[in-house]
């Protein structure tokens, strides 16, 4: 579809495709943000696949350092420690992939 088309649009699309292929998608499921074991708040991401990856979809000329910044932070506070940040900008596709640890939680500064 490229980036022609909103992110809802693209959104539907790509969950239909991760099916075709045997993936199990859940779009829109509400995540407890903890610190310290306490809920302070809720994410939304744009899908979980197979219980395991969380995906973040933007439509944007360009992911900003901020973007990044706020993934980082949605797996820190989530159970999910695997994700792609996926940007369907106006010239391309751009894909981040971002594992959060305890390594990479100390090294988060030069990670990005």
């Amino acid at each position: 579809m490229g980036s022609a088309f909103k992110e809802s649009a693209i959104d539907k699309v790509l969950t239909l495709e991760l099916q075709k292929i045997g993936l199990r998608v859940e779009d829109q499921k509400r995540i407890d943000i903890k610190y310290n074991g306490e809920k302070v708040g809720t994410y939304v991401p744009d899908k979980i696949i197979n219980g395991t990856i969380l995906l973040e979809l933007k439509r944007k000329s360009f992911l900003t350092k901020q973007d990044r910044h706020n993934f980082w932070n949605y797996l820190r506070g989530s159970p999910y420690k695997l994700g792609l940040l996926v940007n369907f900008g106006d010239d391309k596709l751009e894909i981040k992939r971002v594992v959060y640890d305890k390594v990479r939680r100390i090294q988060r500064k030069s990670a990005f």
